[in-house]
Order: structure tokens, then sequence, then C-alpha cells
């Protein structure tokens, strides 16, 4: 027999900055059922976003890399998050995170980094992919995860690419990550008798 699971209340939070991130963060909030918040242009979030994050069950993160790591626009809001840090608010919660950069390599594994000590710092519980990389000569642009992450997902976006013309595989990734944090995280909250 099983048991029904709670519903998960997920929320994808991140920084866009030409809309490539903001189309992977569409993909992940498809996969996880989640609630989007935007990291405005100067690094800001409403107090209700604030609120919504503190009463989620999941956490994603996404930033594009810039410059070997995270946007100054989330790193201000990663820096605010000190205020739930003091009060514990997102100990135990589920996280997860995703980036993209114009290179193949683009320093991203720096970005994924980021928000895992960040999930750490607040006593989270992160979850890596699942899904194996494409790394054989018959591999494509368009397969999953072809930039052969395990902590999350990484897109590849050249710089003279619009959001609509991202790899479909990429976005799939995405989706399926999300669709994989919130099924770990309705592991951790079955309903109660």
């Amino acid at each position: 027999m099983t048991h029904p699971q709670k519903t998960i209340n997920a929320v994808v939070i991140y920084h866009s900055g030409y809309g490539h991130t903001e189309r992977m963060a569409a993909s992940v909030a498809k996969g996880a059922n989640a609630t989007l918040i935007a990291i405005d242009p100067e690094g800001h979030i409403t107090q209700d976003d604030w609120e919504t994050l503190n009463n989620a069950d999941v956490i994603l993160f996404g930033s594009p890399t810039y410059m070997g790591g995270p946007s100054w626009q989330f790193k201000k809001f990663a820096d605010a998050s000190s205020k739930p840090w003091f009060e514990g608010k997102w100990v135990n919660k589920i996280f997860g995170g995703f980036t993209n950069s114009a290179s193949i390599n683009g320093d991203k594994l720096n970005t994924l980094a980021y928000f895992f000590l960040l999930a750490g710092q607040h006593g989270g519980i992160w979850v890596n992919m699942d899904i194996k990389s494409a790394n054989t000569k018959a591999s494509l642009r368009d397969d999953l995860n072809r930039m052969g992450s395990n902590i999350g997902p990484m897109a590849q976006t050249p710089a003279d690419a619009s959001p609509d013309e991202m790899s479909p595989g990429d976005l799939e990734t995405a989706r399926r990550y999300g669709a994989r944090v919130a099924a770990i995280a309705a592991q951790f909250h079955p309903v109660s008798a």
C-alpha cells in the first residue's frame, strides 16, 4: 500500500541578467511545481517573497555564472539571507540549484558550489542530479546533462543567442531536476495520520 505524500511547497529564487537563467528557472519550476521569485536588477526581493521562502519545503537557487560565480544580485540576496539563517528558518529544507553561462565550462561549477555551501550554511539538505552525462562521440548539443554536471543542472548558451535559442536538452535537464528535487522532498514530508 502506498501512503499519500504531502504537497510540496517549492520555490525557485533566481536572478537572470538577459533572460536565459529566467527560462531555465521556469523549466526547473515546472518540474518542481514551484513558485518563481525573481531577484530584481538591484538584488532585492519583497518582504512577501522572504515569507514565501521561509514557508517553503524546497528552495532552488538559480543564477547565471558571471566572472566565475553567481551574479552580484544573487550574492546580495545570499548575504541578506543571514536574517533567516540567524533565526534558523531554513534548517532542514531541501535545496538545489542551477546555472547558465555562455562558455562550455564557464566556471559554472563554482556557482553550483556556492549554492551548495549556502544551503549548507542554512542547515539544508542538497539534492544532486541523477541524469548520467552525455559524454560519448554520439552525444549531441540537445542531449540531457550534456554539461556532465552532478551537483545540479548547468546550461550553456552562446553569448549571441537569445533565450529562445537555448538547448532543449538543457531545459529538459532542468525540468527533470526540478521534478527530482520535489520527489526527494516528498520523502521527507509524509502526510501525517
